[in-house]
């Protein structure tokens, strides 16, 4: 797809359902991006004998103003659709997800306890955004229908808007508050994977999960040298062994 909104419109981003193994995981992806941000991974756990589904949330892959027309409950609504058809082909199904995706596969899981775990890649839970910075979206963002990335293009293999779409932004932040109220209702073993060079999600975020879930098994590991794209970087070899060291350690 040729679209000028779209940083790398050569990749594949569309979803995608492979089937390997009785093992599934549902990779979805993060806010403006597309399935392209967890084609990668995908690849080596799908190599790893794991099937795989990757959703491609609404608002996505057309135009930014798209974006600003959907609600979170719109990607939840697709999420559980891929969910459902992951599940009638496999014995056990792991939710996981990059950035807004990790939430939404965690909000997944509070209400699917038959779910058997949590992948969650640089988990948004918290925006390193200044209670300055958030009136002013909430100001700007009925006026202002986005703004533009600083430098979208420095990673090769990420797909998604050149610009952040503001009251699309506006349903991501909802979205952390109805994640943040499900966290309590997370009994499942659950990954959270965390770049040390993120600069989208605050630091805190992977130990405000971990004390808020009630799983038995909580598991943060961090990437020195990687970004929020903790998945696309140069450290993926190691997200992925991690990623399936975790899987089989919690069978």
């Amino acid at each position: 797809m040729q679209n000028q909104f779209i940083v790398n419109p050569h990749l594949d981003g569309d979803p995608f359902h492979w089937i390997a193994g009785k093992t599934g995981i549902l990779l979805i992806h993060g806010f403006t991006a597309t399935t392209a941000e967890v084609r990668p991974l995908a690849k080596i756990l799908h190599a790893n004998g794991y099937s795989i589904s990757a959703p491609l949330l609404p608002g996505h892959l057309t135009s930014p103003g798209d974006l600003n027309e959907v609600t979170w409950q719109d990607w939840t609504y697709e999420v559980e659709k891929y969910y459902q058809m992951l599940a009638g082909q496999c014995q056990q199904v792991y939710a996981g997800g990059e950035s807004t995706g990790a939430l939404l596969a965690i909000r997944l899981a509070s209400m699917h306890p038959e779910i058997s775990g949590i992948l969650a890649y640089a988990p948004v839970l918290r925006l390193r955004l200044s209670f300055y910075q958030q009136v002013l979206l909430r100001i700007f963002s009925p006026l202002v229908p986005y703004i533009r990335k600083k430098n979208p293009e420095s990673n090769e293999f990420w797909q998604g808007y050149r610009v952040n779409p503001l009251k699309g932004v506006i349903q991501l932040i909802k979205l952390q508050k109805e994640v943040t109220c499900k966290l309590p209702h997370v009994n499942q073993p659950i990954l959270i994977v965390q770049g040390r060079l993120d600069k989208t999600v605050h630091p805190k975020s992977p130990k405000i999960i971990a004390e808020n879930v009630n799983s038995s098994k909580v598991e943060i590991h961090w990437m020195e040298t990687s970004s929020h794209t903790v998945i696309l970087e140069h450290e993926l070899k190691d997200v992925a062994r991690t990623t399936i060291d975790f899987i089989v350690n919690s069978m």
